[in-house]
């Protein structure tokens, strides 16, 4: 943290900011605008593209800028960001395209549209920061093997829930202790939520009913520990988690089958209702009889098991850390190490009949859960990232898992084919594949 401070004042001082474009101005890219110009040293919001103009206006606005431009080509905007002025675009490709941006921030919360800019960005060079769990948990890994080879970096950020985990599973790996269980506090969990039913919340706070409903109905969360799960090779205990109802975070140690978890080689997993929300947790282990003194002695338990936890996240404070790890080290935050370990599976949300379309993440017709990738592999189970606008082949009763052979999937989609070349790049030795 103090490295990238120090290195910040520097671009600072040495006025050679690093220039960040932002794809999505809606709660989270509106904030994050504000931050970058209020309190990022050595760091520019140098143009934001959103689809619906007016937002990108706001962003500007709220973050005291007045008559920004929009533009519309790449030697317009070139030309903006080496007179330091920040604009609107009105293309992604626009910025994913121009020589002097160097990070790309992707915050849309989409699946197909999220690909599109996150691909155009790493095949122009550019950095590419991820605001965006459920683009990262249905391609990421693919799209992590696209970064590698264009040299650039591709990451989720610090301060979302995934980023804030991997650094604390860093954190207790480094002082000696074997992460047993990756986590999430969970305040809230309904799988029948719907927009309707989460209207007024988004209303009252100013953000997309769509994406709050995907927070009630555990949708986010599974996309979350989906992305944990590919950075640490920590799968789930078993379809959907255990996610045991507690008041405080320490009951962990009681309420988690832990030697079982251990045994599996550790797990992602969340509880639900405990303070401090909205935190993370990791539970830590250590058997050698010295160090337990100590942990004792230091207030930590009397062991094996150590429970490990941050009260807070903070996503929009947090990202201008990601850009300048990506920009100036070369780090990533939270990346897939390597094949996905886990999948976020599409499940009916009420009982369906043929003929309906699945209206995707936070709609009315089902919720996403998450699973390992062998058994959701092997029963051929549809992606909740691309159910969106699938259409049924079949009736489907609520809770039951939708499979592939369930649905007609639209053509042309770039997600299926990112899915479809994932799935090759990274199936088992001797797997035939459809």
């Amino acid at each position: 943290m103090i490295i990238v401070d120090q290195a910040l004042e520097e671009r600072e001082q040495a006025n050679d900011p690093i220039q960040v474009g932002i794809v999505g101005a809606g709660y989270m890219g509106r904030g994050l605008v504000l931050h970058i110009t209020e309190n990022v040293p050595g760091m520019r919001a140098a143009a934001v593209f959103n689809r619906t103009l007016s937002r990108a206006e706001q962003a500007y606005d709220q973050a005291g800028f007045e008559d920004v431009k929009t533009v519309s080509t790449v030697p317009a905007l070139e030309h903006a960001i080496a007179d330091g002025r920040p604009v609107i675009v009105d293309d992604p490709d626009v910025l994913c395209q121009a020589g002097n941006l160097d990070v790309i921030i992707e915050a849309t919360g989409t699946i197909e549209f999220g690909a599109r800019v996150a691909l155009n960005a790493i095949e122009h060079g550019k950095h590419i920061v991820l605001m965006n769990a459920e683009l990262d948990a249905t391609v990421g890994p693919i799209l992590k093997t696209y970064a590698d080879r264009a040299g650039v970096v591709y990451t989720n950020v610090d301060g979302d829930q995934p980023g804030v985990v991997m650094n604390l599973y860093r954190f207790v790996r480094t002082i000696g202790c074997e992460p047993v269980v990756v986590g999430n506090i969970k305040g809230l969990l309904d799988p029948y939520r719907t927009p309707t039913t989460q209207a007024e919340f988004a209303r009252k706070n100013m953000q997309d009913v769509h994406m709050v409903t995907s927070f009630a109905d555990g949708t986010k969360l599974s996309m979350e520990q989906a992305v944990i799960a590919n950075a640490t090779e920590h799968g789930v205990a078993r379809r959907g988690m255990h996610g045991p109802p507690c008041d405080h975070v320490s009951e962990a140690l009681d309420l988690l089958p832990l030697d079982d978890c251990r045994a599996q080689g550790g797990v992602t997993d969340y509880i639900l209702g405990a303070d401090p929300l909205p935190g993370v947790f990791v539970v830590g282990y250590n058997d050698n009889a010295i160090l337990r003194q100590y942990a004792s002695t230091l207030k930590m338990g009397d062991g094996p098991y150590y429970v490990f936890y941050v009260p807070y996240h903070l996503p929009h404070l947090e990202t201008p850390i990601t850009v300048a790890r990506a920009e100036l080290f070369g780090d990533a935050a939270i990346t897939p190490k390597g094949a996905p370990v886990c999948e976020v599976i599409t499940v009916a949300k009420k009982d369906l009949s043929a003929g309906d379309t699945l209206d995707g993440i936070g709609g009315y017709t089902s919720y996403g859960v998450i699973d390992n990738i062998e058994p959701a592999r092997s029963e051929n189970l549809l992606p909740m990232g691309l159910s969106g606008d699938c259409k049924l082949k079949r009736d489907v009763r609520k809770d039951e898992a939708i499979s592939y052979d369930d649905v007609e999937v639209p053509a042309g989609r770039l997600c299926d084919r990112l899915r479809e070349e994932q799935n090759t790049t990274f199936a088992p030795v001797g797997a035939v594949r459809a």
